[in-house]
């Protein structure tokens, strides 16, 4: 057996004892936006008491998450975006809703493009890159190249504000898309892998690697600006239950909301709540 097979299971291994020996287990599911926090978040809360085993997945985005934890799948949902109306006449109005943090959606080229000049875009641009109106690097002042459009794909609650906030329409097709991410990890790796894209992912993500986030509107997305609501595509973060949390999902979020948890927002690259 390699060393590696050794450490996965004996890392499986500790965490079916940890299971066996909680008395509660806690299934967290949804946007992969928010699953960075809840995930090291979650880590910690384990190892601090025996009681609740949380285990967290992030498969699916904001709008698996409210479904989850409406249908009863899960436990507790992580959401980049409120419920919408049309959920809540799916599937009921039992939702408890948490605000635990603040991220920005931060617009992000190619390294090269913001090397070549490409630094801020507006609105307006912006629309017409992803409408399929605005096809070329030159006519933002940058090199003479194709624009490669990076969207998300349908049920993303980053794609859905996005939508909302640039396109203007929940319901806008981006029809100047040359290809769809799943979650912010594909649609990093779509940007940073080309050398011409364009794409907007959580704000954790833009801190590193061979891409760059450009203003928007006049405004570059900052701590400062995003606590301060200059930035124009800031967004709260949520965890949600169905109906009134039980102890465990209770004493979990309230970990995630006290100082301890906090602190690790701001560890991981959002903004805290206080």
């Amino acid at each position: 057996m390699t060393r590696s097979a050794s450490l996965i299971l004996i890392s499986s291994v500790i965490c079916l004892l940890a299971l066996a020996g909680a008395t509660e287990t806690v299934t967290v599911t949804g946007s992969t936006t928010v699953m960075p926090l809840v995930e090291v978040s979650a880590e910690r809360f384990n190892l601090i008491q025996d009681r609740v085993m949380v285990t967290v997945s992030g498969v699916g985005g904001s709008g698996v998450g409210i479904k989850n934890v409406a249908s009863g799948f899960s436990d507790i949902g992580m959401s980049s975006r409120m419920v919408r109306e049309d959920e809540v006449e799916l599937y009921g109005d039992n939702f408890s809703v948490y605000l635990i943090g603040y991220d920005a959606i931060c617009i992000a080229v190619s390294e090269p493009i913001y090397e070549a000049g490409v630094t801020s875009i507006s609105r307006q641009q912006l629309r017409a890159i992803y409408d399929g109106n605005l096809t070329s690097w030159r006519d933002l002042g940058g090199p003479d190249a194709d624009i490669y459009v990076v969207a998300r794909m349908v049920g993303s609650g980053t794609g859905d504000l996005f939508n909302e906030m640039v396109m203007g329409d929940l319901q806008t097709e981006t029809l100047g898309a040359d290809t769809y991410a799943q979650n912010n990890g594909e649609m990093k790796t779509a940007i940073t892998k080309s050398d011409k894209a364009i794409g907007y992912l959580g704000f954790n993500y833009v801190q590193d690697g061979p891409l760059r986030p450009i203003a928007y509107e006049g405004v570059a997305p900052s701590a400062e600006s995003i606590r301060a609501d200059d930035y124009p595509l800031s967004r709260p973060l949520y965890v949600m239950t169905w109906n009134e949390p039980d102890a465990g999902e209770e004493a979990f979020i309230d970990f995630l909301l006290g100082e301890e948890g906090q602190s690790l927002v701001e560890e991981i690259g959002f903004l805290p709540i206080g």
